[in-house]
């Protein structure tokens, strides 16, 4: 720092431009402007003055001599302004008058062109027949507010532009004083918002679960609190550090949690606010992002949603080198040029890994890459207990149950959930949030809202067997994970729904749980053609999770006898062309025949296993239909025990097998 206030003080003061000597201008960008302000109405000024005047001064007449001239014919108009009379003679009249043509022969004289005459006292009654017989054009102005007006008038419009010129010039001085980013000079500056050490409240004990995100990181923020004990064992911080995961799993709230275990400053900014409409303003900001954090280093350089700017090159329609790879460029030579001794760590967070470029990903730029699965049970229970923190929940909440209904919920998930239990209990005018909010919060974000609907019986009737169809098949499969409850209350798009809610989260599922999970899928529309003789089109969304499902069997996860251990990768979406551009596939079309004939063979297979399960299960299948009818809503538990009375002759409950 003492260096470079040494090499400022040797260097040369400007010395500051001045139009006229003796007197410099203001010092600052506005300095010129004013200056061409004040000429420019200078000008406008004395060109009014001038305006529709000829060079000359006027030539004083006697009044008795003005009357001569008019009556001569040798006046063209007149301008009558209170009792002061000027006007123009005829320019022609040199010409035409023999008398004053050969007296400006004689004497070389030209006639004046303007004169000026002042009103007798007395009124003239012959004045104005004169004039008029002379055909002399007349001009009347007020007194003493003709000029004044025109001066008015006219300038007036300058004045107001020019006081909004000089306006407008003392904000951009402001803003390039400022640095601000939405100036006009400072577009090219970094929009990252900056928090300091004591505004970073959040730590690692803010955030539930996510243990092996957190020992990661942990040894990070180690350095950055103590960089000198970790350089004496020759240890280096990781330039980068990658926070991959699906969206709401906590990536932004687990790197503002490094900043408060650190407690450095910290550099928040999104992938997408580098990008503007003028070329090279990325780049621009992205190293005066980094020049402002390594002044305040050790500090850390947070980007959301990096796929945004780090997708990989060269890869779009055209390929070429446009403001986003500018961008990326600059952001690549700016983690590379990090010198060893300067402790800045940069955070980004993407749910899109596998579009990024691959120079971002290598060892000296993002060398560590840290995974943010979904919460388990356990997690999911820690996360409901701090975000219902300020929430007065009542004594008989069982947040370890609630836990266990939110398989697959996002920690953002389960912050909305406890949200809308607060507004639900506000809305009927409760004390505390209780369970029956928290249950009614979870169909909500899970079914979608209550829908009030018109729906004739007949309608109703075939829902009730399509919602009775998924909740018997789902109950006689072993492998189909367990009943939660079955409901004919249309929410959000459907008419109906049944839901079920794993025992334990699924990491690697087998093909006979597959097959009896499609085999729920298929019961609403089989239990239809099995009462009904015919279906109905409630079942396009089984379908076609049904069809996906089958799919990735045959396709992905080599669950086809007749393909084998083989996997074909078809119909994916490129990371960056459009769907139908996309539509590539590495196998013959023989192959596609193939793959096309298994999949229908599989769910074919399925549904008339299903339809024979639910043929001998029919008094089963209409007694449950009869209770959906009568209570619209019916719980696991109220399901196992009307099928627990009901005749059960001819039950068969066996696994969908090949």
């Amino acid at each position: 720092m003492a260096d470079e206030q040494d090499q400022e003080q040797k260097l040369p003061q400007e010395e500051p431009l001045s139009p006229l000597p003796g007197k410099p201008l203001q010092k600052g960008p506005l300095s010129w402007l004013q200056y061409f302000l004040w000429v420019s109405l200078l000008v406008v000024t004395v060109q009014y003055c001038t305006n529709g005047q000829l060079p000359g001064k006027p030539t004083e007449l006697a009044y008795s001599s003005f009357k001569q001239e008019v009556a001569a014919g040798k006046v063209a108009s007149v301008v009558i302004e209170g009792d002061r009379v000027t006007g123009t003679f005829r320019a022609e009249l040199g010409q035409l008058g023999e008398g004053k043509a050969t007296a400006n022969k004689e004497s070389k004289k030209t006639p004046p062109e303007r004169f000026t005459t002042i009103l007798p006292s007395v009124q003239d009654p012959e004045l104005l027949p004169l004039l008029e017989k002379q055909k002399v054009e007349i001009l009347a102005e007020s007194p003493g507010g003709g000029f004044l007006q025109r001066m008015l008038i006219l300038l007036l419009p300058w004045i107001l532009i020019i006081g909004l010129l000089v306006w407008m010039g003392r904000r951009m001085q402001e803003k390039m004083a400022s640095g601000a980013a939405g100036s006009p000079f400072g577009f090219a500056r970094s929009p990252a918002k900056r928090f300091e050490r004591s505004e970073s409240q959040v730590t690692f004990d803010d955030v539930a679960g996510l243990a092996n995100a957190k020992k990661d990181l942990q040894e990070v923020a180690g350095y950055l609190k103590n960089p000198g004990h970790y350089r004496k064992l020759g240890a280096k911080i990781p330039r980068g550090i990658l926070l991959m995961g699906p969206p709401g799993t906590g990536k932004t709230l687990m790197a503002k949690a490094l900043a408060g275990e650190s407690e450095a400053p910290f550099f928040s900014i999104s992938g997408s606010e580098f990008i503007e409409m003028f070329v090279g303003v990325g780049a621009s900001r992205v190293r005066d992002m980094f020049s402002e954090a390594k002044k305040d280093a050790p500090s850390i350089i947070f980007i959301d949603e990096i796929d945004s700017v780090g997708r990989a090159r060269g890869a779009g329609v055209g390929g070429g080198h446009d403001e986003r790879e500018q961008t990326l460029n600059q952001i690549l030579g700016e983690m590379d040029g990090f010198d060893p001794q300067e402790a800045v760590v940069v955070v980004a967070a993407t749910n899109r890994p596998d579009v990024l470029d691959a120079a971002l990903m290598r060892p000296g730029r993002f060398d560590r890459k840290i995974t943010l699965d979904l919460p388990d049970k356990a997690a999911r229970r820690e996360i409901l207990e701090i975000h219902s923190r300020d929430v007065p929940l009542h004594g008989k909440v069982d947040l370890q149950r609630l836990a266990a209904l939110t398989a697959g919920f996002a920690g953002a998930d389960l912050e909305n959930l406890i949200n809308e239990a607060a507004l639900l209990a506000g809305r009927e005018d409760r004390s505390a949030v209780d369970m029956d909010c928290l249950l009614r919060a979870r169909d909500k974000v899970v079914l979608g809202s209550e829908r009030e609907m018109v729906i004739g019986e007949e309608d109703r009737e075939i829902i009730a067997y399509h919602e009775a169809g998924h909740a018997l098949v789902a109950t006689l499969l072993p492998h189909a994970d367990p009943l939660e409850k079955a409901t004919i209350i249309p929410r959000g798009q459907s008419l109906g729904a049944t839901e079920q809610i794993p025992i334990e989260e699924h990491h690697s599922m087998q093909v006979s749980y597959l097959r009896d999970r499609i085999g729920v899928m298929l019961g609403g529309r089989v239990a239809e053609r099995v009462v009904f003789k015919e279906v109905s089109t409630g079942a396009e969304a089984d379908l076609k999770q049904a069809t996906g499902l089958a799919r990735h069997m045959v396709t992905h996860w080599g669950m086809s006898e007749k393909l084998g251990p083989v996997a074909f990768r078809r119909g994916e979406e490129h990371i960056f062309l459009g769907r139908e551009m996309a539509q590539q596939k590495d196998f013959s079309e023989h192959t596609s025949e193939i793959i096309d004939d298994e999949i229908i063979a599989l769910i074919s297979g399925i549904e008339k296993k299903v339809e024979k399960l639910l043929t001998k299960n029919r008094k089963k299948l209409d007694v449950l239909a009869r209770a959906l009818l009568e209570k619209e809503t019916l719980e696991a538990l109220q399901i196992n025990e009307i099928l627990l009375h009901a005749d059960t002759r001819g039950d068969d409950a066996t696994a969908i097998e090949d």
